[in-house]
């Protein structure tokens, strides 16, 4: 092991600190040993971000075993350099809160990929100690820049606020193979949803993503425009159907995540 304070830590703390030992030892090139010594990780956990960033080019793979931040890294610092900046700490309380109110459950905070592409990306989330790999998560899958706005509640939610000709391109997308076995198949029905969404305030979600898990979305909006959504998922069994205080809870969570923001619409 290459350092114990990541022992009993979140997952999204590891990752973060990942992220962070690429400044701490400067720019070029690193090998996974030093990146895992500087983050106090484990060299197997450290691996496996690693190599997840590696699909949607958080890091960049090269030679002999040396890896650096890739290019979505600067998009991320652009967008955190905007004036539509979020105090992490902020955001991280109110998802911590949700968590809480929930009865621990899984909470994940989704920004929509920037550069008109129609997927979105994972920036923050509330988990505890749970490991996502053993609730059949990949890191992949949480990271991944391109996710389908097709598939998901929180999905489902980002694109319920774009324009007309998106949504429908959405529509006639493919199904990922990876979808769980609640996912919206036919496009018509899709679309339709959407705008139950728009009136609600919120979507949810039954086995969208994977078998097992139930899940409650609800928008996150700058400027009146869609920015991300505030994403809640439950075992089945613990969540069947969702209790009203826990759609009033994730979209009072979104609210003033949007509030941060310093856009949340009057209505």
């Amino acid at each position: 092991m290459s350092g114990q304070r990541g022992a009993g830590t979140s997952y999204a703390d590891r990752l973060m600190r990942v992220q962070q030992a690429f400044v701490s030892l400067g720019p070029g090139a690193h090998r996974l040993s030093e990146i895992a010594k500087t983050a106090e990780v484990d060299d197997s956990t450290t691996g496996r971000i690693l190599t997840a960033g590696t699909y949607n080019d958080i890091f960049v793979r090269l030679d002999r075993g040396l890896y650096q931040l890739g290019a979505a890294v600067a998009d991320l610092g652009l967008h955190a350099l905007s004036g539509d900046n979020l105090s992490c700490s902020d955001t991280t309380r109110v998802l911590q809160a949700l968590r809480t109110a929930t009865g621990d459950g899984l909470v994940f905070l989704y920004m929509r990929a920037p550069f008109g592409v129609a997927g979105r990306q994972c920036l923050d989330m509330a988990v505890g100690d749970s490991d996502l790999q053993e609730l059949g998560m990949t890191p992949r899958d949480v990271l991944t820049v391109t996710r389908s706005l097709r598939t998901g509640a929180s999905g489902r939610t980002i694109l319920a606020y774009l324009p007309e000709e998106v949504q429908k391109k959405v529509a006639d997308s493919p199904v990922l193979e990876e979808a769980g076995p609640g996912v919206i198949r036919d496009g018509d029905e899709l679309l339709h949803s959407l705008i139950n969404i728009r009136d609600q305030g919120y979507a949810l979600g039954y086995e969208e993503c994977m078998a097992g898990w139930h899940s409650v979305a609800a928008p996150v909006i700058w400027g009146g425009a869609i920015w991300g959504a505030v994403l809640l998922l439950k075992p089945k069994d613990v969540m069947p159907e969702a209790p009203q205080h826990y759609i009033y809870a994730t979209i009072t969570a979104a609210a003033r995540i949007s509030q941060i923001g310093g856009a949340w619409p009057g209505a």
